[in-house]
């Protein structure tokens, strides 16, 4: 296959644009690579403008060619390639070669932004002069567009189009009419491919990479699927789908020009920053109270509030409200952590921002401030648990969340019901040891919650077959402690595993102050389990043995309230700077 790109951006390789134009021959040429891998072809190799003579043997050949370095003059009219020189123009310029490179691609892709809702000036011109490629003869399209056409001078059938375009608009519908009835023309109706995409100028903006490059990556499958032999309706959908909702972009898109709507003086960059973060804020995410948001750049000696409201957010520049959270950072490190540079939650770590007052709202960052999809239940967070401030989560995708009763399950059913009765209480834990698989089918199953089982099982069976439970309980607290306990110097402790629910999930593994207040909150859970053996073994030589699963429920109500505030007050600690 032989593809021709015709990038008519001004800006070249740097346009908007041409993001998603790579994204989409990275997928052609996955989708070639596949195919050349299934047929034993080797590996399709890419053509550059300049390398034209250089033929590959692969199957898959693309040029391109921008514009702008073109020497293209405007159309004279005078219809010379029709009478005077048929199918060549009177003007010597580069345009012939672009003819016969439109004559030698399979599939010609178009790449180009919009334009005061049509193409570039340069790129029209370029279109404009296409007049060689047809005859003077006067045709009625068969599909019906216009009221008349010219046929073509050469063979085009099987040739393929597509329009790839971004806008400065929040979305791409509405806005491309012209560009439909130029094309339909060109074409034929629904003879050409296209993804227009509003909401364009966001590609360049490092902050919002995390949801931008979601939708190249879409752009680059829809590529592939095109040359597999069409993009599907799922992915179509997700081209068609906003970045951001409409409020949201148009208060980003407002902020970036750095001009104040009361007075249209330019502001300070540090201003635009905090505006445009404030844009993203997610009112559905409301807790019931305004909450005031402020950022203290120190590098800067600038000081701005973003309140956080039922209706959206505001910017305040002077006459400050109390603040609910304060960050106090260098803008550098900010903008850094926004563009996904560093991670928040490590540069928090090593003290290059400090946070003052009340610390959930960094826990909860992107359920306040995160894009599209994103959770109200506690995903990432600058400080907490993910890497992005300001940034959106895209699309959201149901995952099974691991569960922490099911590994206590088992163990809760043989500390109290063998002191009740031995032979009954041991058959009913190896019942509930039997029954923990079940739970996997709605949740995630950890290698602890199946070593629990087995190991219960087998304390059970212990007791069973006559060993005294004054020896095996012991020894099942003393087994549970030293399984806490041994994870504190592996590379996930124990109870990681579970809390990262409430932290986006597996993202929170990769946050140094999670699994630093996990690994102290395992070990000391560790240690409690380690030396609860020694009283057990007391109370089973009392009266009191009936009630030793009771007893023992009494150090771990304490243990969950320690571990409830710990949670809350070590990475308020760490954030503070202390």
């Amino acid at each position: 296959m032989k593809i021709l790109v015709i990038n008519g951006s001004p800006k070249g390789d740097k346009s908007n644009t041409y993001k998603l134009t790579k994204a989409f021959l990275a997928g052609i040429q996955e989708g070639a690579e596949e195919k050349s891998n299934a047929k034993g072809v080797p590996e399709a190799k890419m053509v550059l403008e300049g390398k034209a003579g250089q033929r590959p043997k692969e199957a898959l050949e693309i040029e391109e060619i921008q514009v702008t370095r073109l020497d293209i003059h405007p159309c004279l009219g005078c219809f010379s390639c029709w009478d005077k020189t048929p199918g060549s123009c009177c003007m010597q310029d580069d345009m012939g070669e672009v003819i016969r490179k439109l004559l030698w691609a399979d599939v010609t892709i178009w790449s180009f932004p919009l334009y005061y809702y049509t193409v570039p000036g340069g790129l029209k011109n370029l279109i404009d002069r296409q007049l060689p490629m047809v005859l003077p003869f006067m045709v009625e399209n068969k599909d019906g567009t216009g009221s008349g056409s010219h046929p073509a001078r050469y063979d085009m059938s099987g040739k393929k189009t597509v329009l790839i375009s971004t806008c400065g608009f929040y979305a791409a519908e509405g806005n491309y009419d012209g560009i439909y009835s130029l094309f339909d023309h060109i074409c034929g109706k629904n003879q050409y491919t296209s993804i227009f995409c509003g909401q364009g100028e966001l590609f360049r903006v490092p902050e919002l990479s995390r949801r931008t490059d979601q939708y190249l990556e879409y752009v680059r499958r829809a590529g592939k699927e095109y040359l597999m032999g069409g993009i599907r309706p799922e992915t179509e959908a997700e081209l068609n789908r906003l970045l951001y909702p409409r409020e949201t972009f148009e208060a980003m898109a407002d902020a970036s020009w750095g001009i104040s709507r009361e007075n249209g003086e330019k502001e300070s960059d540090a201003l635009v920053f905090t505006r445009q973060m404030a844009a993203l804020y997610r009112p559905e995410s409301y807790p019931g109270r305004e909450l005031v948001l402020e950022m203290q750049y120190t590098d800067l000696g600038e000081c701005y509030q973003i309140v956080l409201g039922k209706e959206g957010s505001r910017v305040i520049t002077d006459g400050f409200m109390a603040a609910t959270t304060r960050i106090e950072t260098p803008i550098t490190v900010w903008r850094s952590i926004a563009a996904g540079e560093i991670r928040g939650d490590e540069a928090l770590m090593k003290q290059l921002y400090r946070v003052k007052g009340d610390f959930d709202l960094m826990l909860k960052w992107d359920t306040f401030f995160g894009g599209p999809g994103s959770s109200a239940e506690g995903n990432s967070n600058a400080a907490g648990g993910g890497d992005r401030p300001g940034t959106g989560g895209g699309i959201h995708i149901p995952r099974k969340a691991t569960d922490m009763k099911i590994l206590l399950f088992p163990w809760m059913a043989f500390w109290i019901f063998p002191a009740i009765h031995n032979k009954t209480g041991c058959l009913v834990s190896i019942a509930v040891c039997a029954l923990v698989p079940l739970f996997f089918y709605q949740n995630k199953k950890t290698f602890y919650d199946v070593l629990s089982g087995v190991l219960v099982s087998g304390f059970s069976m212990a007791v069973l077959l006559g060993l005294s439970d004054r020896i095996v309980l012991p020894l099942s607290y003393l087994t549970f402690g030293i399984m806490w306990t041994v994870t504190c110097l592996g590379k996930i402790p124990l109870t990681a595993h579970y809390s990262m629910n409430d932290y986006n999930g597996e993202d929170a593994l990769k946050n140094p102050l999670f699994m630093k207040t996990n690994r102290i909150l395992t070990l000391a859970w560790g240690i409690l389990y380690l030396l609860t053996p020694v009283w057990t073994y007391l109370l089973m030589g009392t009266g009191l043995k009936p009630y030793t699963g009771a007893i023992n429920s009494i150090m771990p109500i304490f243990m969950g309230i320690f571990t409830v505030w710990f949670q809350k007050w070590y990475p308020r600690k760490v954030a503070g700077g202390n």
